[in-house]
C-alpha cells in the first residue's frame, strides 16, 4: 500500500460506521468488471423469498450480537440453546 493510499484509508477510517459501509459497499462493487444478470436475478428472488419469510413470521430475526456469537463460535462446540 502506498503513502497516498494509506491517507486515503486513515481518513476514511475517521468516517461514520454508516459511511465507511456504505463506501466499502462502493469499493467492492467496483472491482465487478461485469455484472452477471442471472446471478442479480437471483439475489434478488432470494432477498425477496427471506424478507417474506420474515414479513409472515415463519422465520425470527435474531439480534447481531447473537448472529455474532453463533458465527464466531468453534465447530463442534454447543450452541447452548
Amino acid at each position: 500500500m502506498n503513502q497516498e493510499t494509506k491517507k486515503l484509508l486513515l481518513e476514511a477510517l475517521q468516517l461514520p460506521p454508516e459511511a465507511r459501509a456504505a463506501l466499502a459497499g462502493q469499493l467492492i462493487e467496483s472491482l465487478d468488471a461485469e455484472v452477471d444478470e442471472g446471478v442479480e436475478a437471483a439475489w434478488s428472488l432470494e432477498i425477496a423469498r427471506r424478507l417474506a419469510e420474515l414479513e409472515t413470521g415463519k422465520v425470527k430475526s435474531v439480534p447481531w450480537a447473537e448472529a455474532r456469537r453463533q458465527i464466531m463460535r468453534p465447530a463442534g462446540e454447543p450452541s447452548g440453546s
